[in-house]
């Protein structure tokens, strides 16, 4: 991870980035408003928690997915999450 994101994260909080990355509809810039990674930190943190095969087959879903960067976002996609998602404020998650 870059010296800026330098940062032990609890296995609760990587958990939760991992789902982030995930979802197709969550932005990078969400992951980077909530943790503070980057795109490039998340790839990284995403290739050291997963399998290999999984971490490819992450790595091609985001490359061919429109809605995880801001700017090939079509327009009037301006929220980082569902309405149906559960509420999330900062790390917390509620619910769970």
């Amino acid at each position: 991870m870059s010296n800026s994101s330098i940062k032990t994260f609890t296995e609760i909080e990587i958990d939760r980035i991992i789902e982030m990355a995930w979802e197709d509809r969550t932005p990078f810039d969400a992951i980077k408003f909530q943790f503070n990674l980057n795109e490039a930190d998340v790839k990284k943190l995403m290739k050291k928690e997963l399998k290999f095969s999984s971490y490819k087959l992450w790595r091609e879903r985001v490359e061919n997915c429109n809605t995880k960067h801001a700017a090939k976002r079509m327009e009037g996609i301006d929220r980082f999450k569902c309405k149906l998602q559960r509420a999330i404020t900062n790390n917390k998650i509620s619910k769970r």
